[in-house]
C-alpha cells in the first residue's frame, strides 16, 4: 500500500539506529534505564540526543546538567537510582533489553527517527516472535468485529504466527484470544509500565499472553497509561509485526496512526470491509480505495502470508438435518419466517432449530432477525 505524501514538507533525514558503542561501556546500561524511565521527553528527542551525544552516559549528563529534557526529567535524573528500577523490572518477573543486545530484534530499528532506548520485556525472548503479524481496530467495535479479530487470531495463531496487538478492549483483544484459544503465541504492546495494565479488566488476559508469548513496553515500572502514550505505543505495535491488519476503525480512528507507521517501515497493510452504512467500516474502506490488501477472513490472510489451505475447517459440526437446513438458508439477516419460506419447514420448526443454534453460538438474533456469527477455526486436536 502506498499513500500520497506529496504534499508533506520534506524532513532532514536523521541517523538511523544509535551510535556505535551507544548502549556499551561502564554505566550504560544504568544510564539507558534511568534514560527509558523519563516522562517529559519523546523517544524521537531522545534519538537525537542520542546522535548528537554519542552514548548513553553522556545523554543521561546532558539532562543532569540541564543541557536537555525538562525541569522535571532533570531533576528525576539527578536523583534516580538504576538498581531501585531495575530491582523492580526483576520483581515483576521481567528484563530490561537494550540497543546492540541479541533480544533488541532488527525490527525496532526499522524505525529510524525514533527506536526505543530500551524495552521492558515479560515473558519469551522475542527472537522467539518475530513471525509475527499485527492486528488493531477499534475499541467499540461490533460484535461482528469482535468475532472477526478472533478468527484471525485464530488462523495466525494455528499456523504458528504470532499476534501482536495493543490488549486493549475491544478488537486488540479478540485478536490476542484467538491466537491464546489455538495456543498460538502473542505480543502485547502496552502504553504504560508492566506493573500498570491497562485498562485494568484486561490484566488476567496480560497474564495468559506473558505465559504463551510475550508483554512489552518502553514504559519503566509505575508509569501510568496516558492518552499521550498510545500513539507512541503504537508505532512499536506496526514494527514488531512483518505485516498489519486493520479490522474496524471510525474516521479518525488511533487505527490511523499504527497503518502510517507501518506504511513508512514497509509493512503490507490489510484491511477488512465493512458495511458502507457503518462508521466502523471508515477506515478499513478508505485503507482499500488507498491500495491496501482487502481481506474477507482468516483465509485470505493466510493465504496472501503463503499459508494457503491451512486454516483449520470453520464449518459447524453436529448438525441435524434442521439445524444445517436453517443454517443454509441463514444466507442474509432474516426473520424466522422467512426463513422458513425458503425451505419445507414451518415456522415453528426454524424458530426452534434457530434457537438451538443460538443456544451453540452459531447465530445471533438482532432485532427479531437472525445472522450467522463468524466462526472461529477450532484447535486441530
Amino acid at each position: 500500500m502506498h499513500r500520497d505524501r506529496s504534499d508533506d514538507v520534506e524532513e532532514v533525514p536523521e541517523p538511523a539506529g544509535f551510535p556505535d558503542g551507544f548502549a556499551t561501556g561502564p554505566g550504560a546500561r544504568d544510564a539507558l534505564v534511568v534514560l527509558a524511565s523519563l516522562r517529559g521527553i519523546t523517544p524521537r528527542t531522545l534519538h537525537r540526543l542520542a546522535w548528537a551525544e554519542g552514548s548513553a552516559t553522556t545523554c543521561l549528563d546532558a539532562i543532569r546538567g540541564a543541557r536537555a529534557g525538562s525541569e522535571n526529567d532533570q531533576d528525576f535524573a539527578r536523583h534516580a537510582d538504576p538498581s531501585v528500577i531495575l530491582e523492580r523490572v526483576e520483581e515483576l518477573g521481567a528484563r530490561f533489553v537494550v540497543p546492540g543486545e541479541a533480544e533488541y530484534v532488527p525490527a525496532l530499528l526499522d524505525l529510524q527517527r525514533d527506536p526505543p532506548l530500551g524495552l521492558f520485556v515479560r515473558g519469551r525472548s522475542l527472537l522467539e516472535l518475530t513471525h509475527a503479524v499485527s492486528v488493531v481496530g477499534a475499541r467499540n467495535c461490533s460484535s461482528l468485529g469482535n468475532e472477526m479479530a478472533m478468527a484471525l487470531g485464530a488462523g495466525l495463531g494455528s499456523v504458528g504466527i504470532c499476534v501482536v496487538s495493543g490488549a486493549a478492549r475491544g478488537i486488540d483483544a479478540a485478536a490476542h484470544r484467538g491466537a491464546l484459544a489455538m495456543g498460538g503465541p502473542s505480543i502485547a504492546v502496552l502504553g504504560s509500565g508492566l506493573d500498570v495494565p491497562y485498562p485494568k479488566g484486561s490484566a488476567q488476559l496480560v497474564e495468559r499472553i506473558a505465559a504463551a508469548g510475550a508483554v512489552v513496553t518502553e514504559y519503566a515500572p509505575g508509569v501510568e497509561a496516558e492518552p499521550f502514550r498510545f500513539p507512541a505505543r503504537n508505532r512499536l505495535v506496526a514494527a514488531l509485526g512483518t505485516a498489519l491488519v486493520v479490522v474496524e476503525g471510525a474516521d479518525g480512528s488511533g487505527s490511523m496512526i499504527s497503518v502510517d507507521h507501518a506504511i513508512d517501515l514497509g509493512r503490507d497493510v490489510y484491511a477488512v470491509p465493512g458495511p458502507v452504512t457503518s462508521p466502523l467500516a471508515e477506515v478499513p474502506l478508505a485503507l482499500i480505495r488507498e491500495g491496501a490488501t482487502m481481506i474477507r477472513g482468516a483465509a485470505d490472510l493466510l493465504s496472501d502470508l503463503g499459508f494457503g489451505g491451512r486454516v483449520p475447517d470453520a464449518t459447524p459440526q453436529g448438525l441435524d438435518e434442521r439445524e444445517r437446513t436453517a443454517w443454509e438458508a441463514l444466507v442474509e439477516p432474516s426473520p424466522p419466517d422467512v426463513l422458513a419460506g425458503r425451505t419445507d419447514m414451518q415456522t415453528h420448526e426454524m424458530i426452534a432449530a434457530l434457537v438451538t443454534l443460538e443456544l451453540r453460538g452459531l447465530v445471533r438474533s438482532v432485532g427479531g432477525r437472525y445472522e450467522r456469527r463468524l466462526l472461529a477455526p477450532t484447535p486441530n486436536r
